[in-house]
């Protein structure tokens, strides 16, 4: 496929420094099938009004981050409308000293849906709705906007749609909110839009200045901001959305914070969204969460070191990597290394998206990519430390200098001294390292 540059540019500068790019993921997707099947079930039980919990665990540089940012547009081209975050020291699940309100805050920054793929989605979500509402107003009434009776028309509808939120919790004020931003939407009134806005992006930090500003009582706080996205869902629901899908990254930093009460204090909120969704006391919102094998598996410091949470995510006993019996359908998946096949395609997919980018014939054949991939998994104990991230890098690198310095070969480079550390000793003896590459011999 033809990959636009200016997509182009940022798969390849993205990957080169070490990160998953946020478009252009389609070009360059190679396995997972598996597990991205068991996501997309889930997208499916969400839109019907069900809700799901997933983790995401592997190691670093494992295509963890990948995997999110994939589902993460196909379900923006399923009208879902996605929030996102990495968690750090200033950005927790919960917090005494709001960093559980800044994971929030990250969230809603980060709100994105098809149309507004870079985040910062809110007002256009809700002036979206509102105009939506007025159109079928006035093509199923005839009424013109100018008309004294389209106000209290519209007004019908939007209580239509808030109604249900009313018994949630936090809902009422959730709902009187949606009813000032109309008005102030009808109005023209800006000023009024953005304080409203400004609630809903858990921006105000004191009770007098929301009673000053909206006439509430109430804030968004560490405590609570968890409540405001199943609220978020339900309305977004009804607002014409399929549902709403959170992904938060790196959970390692929970992992890493010194303090055994503060940590058990996040997992306490993991296992609180954990029940939501399984009991039924969420809709229309899904959630998934990564982090590394340690941070998840370790009893010590990690996800298992709070019982209530290991005795419900830890595997059966049935399911087994090394036979290759997988439970997809468990709360964890685990990311398996991709296979040699598989990094052969997506190297093949890079040299084609670089010589295209910058505008040359690609002079990487299939015996450099193989060779390639020979030396990258020949260096000791690549087959259990070696990432797709460090691959990627190398071949970008190569690629880059193989681009700027014409008179050197492939060949050339794959042979210098540089990678001799790195190469496997072929026909030495060691029938298993040159069954292991025979496959990649041209």
């Amino acid at each position: 496929m033809k990959v636009p540059k200016r997509i182009a540019t940022v798969i390849v500068n993205s990957l080169k420094g070490g990160v998953v790019p946020r478009t252009g993921l389609p070009y360059i997707t190679v396995g997972r099938d598996r597990e991205s099947d068991a996501l997309l079930r889930d997208v499916d039980i969400i839109s019907e009004g069900g809700a799901s919990f997933r983790f995401i665990v592997g190691k670093y540089g494992s295509g963890k981050s990948f995997m999110l940012q994939t589902i993460r547009n196909y379900v923006m081209d399923r009208n879902f409308v996605v929030v996102d975050a990495d968690l750090s020291p200033e950005r927790r699940l919960h917090g005494t000293k709001g960093q559980g309100l800044a994971t929030y805050r990250e969230l809603i920054r980060n709100m994105s849906t098809k149309t507004r793929p870079e985040g910062a989605a809110l007002t256009l979500i809700l002036d979206r709705w509102l105009n939506n509402i007025m159109t079928e107003v006035s093509a199923e009434t005839g009424l013109e906007r100018e008309d004294p009776a389209f106000d209290g028309q519209v007004e019908k509808r939007i209580y239509g749609v808030i109604d249900s939120l009313d018994e949630m919790v936090y809902g009422y004020d959730f709902a009187r909110l949606l009813i000032r931003y109309y008005k102030a939407f009808v109005i023209g009134d800006a000023d009024d839009k953005g304080r409203v806005v400004k609630w809903f992006r858990g921006e105000y930090t004191t009770k007098s200045d929301v009673k000053r500003d909206l006439g509430i009582n109430i804030l968004i706080t560490d405590d609570n901001w968890y409540e405001y996205l199943k609220l978020f869902a339900m309305f977004l629901k009804r607002a014409g959305y399929a549902g709403m899908l959170v992904l938060i990254d790196e959970l390692v930093n929970i992992y890493k914070i010194p303090n055994r009460i503060t940590r058990q204090y996040n997992y306490e909120k993991i296992l609180t969204m954990y029940n939501d969704t399984l009991q039924g006391k969420a809709q229309y919102l899904g959630i998934i969460m990564s982090g590394t094998p340690q941070c998840v598996e370790d009893t010590r410091r990690g996800v298992y070191s709070y019982e209530a949470l290991r005795s419900r995510l830890s595997e059966g006993r049935f399911a087994s990597r090394e036979e290759g019996i997988y439970d997809m359908m468990a709360p964890v998946i685990k990311l398996s290394p991709l296979t040699h096949e598989e990094m052969l395609v997506l190297l093949e997919k890079l040299a084609d998206i670089h010589a295209d980018l910058y505008g040359y014939e690609r002079h990487v054949d299939e015996n450099d990519l193989a060779d390639f991939i020979r030396i990258e998994y020949g260096r000791v104990g690549a087959e259990t430390g070696i990432t797709p991230r460090e691959i990627i890098r190398d071949f970008i690198e190569l690629l880059d200098i193989v681009y700027q310095e014409p008179q050197l070969k492939v060949r050339d480079l794959l042979e210098s001294e540089k990678f001799e550390y790195s190469k496997p000793e072929f026909g030495n003896g060691n029938d298993e390292v040159d069954v292991q590459f025979a496959e990649f011999t041209i």
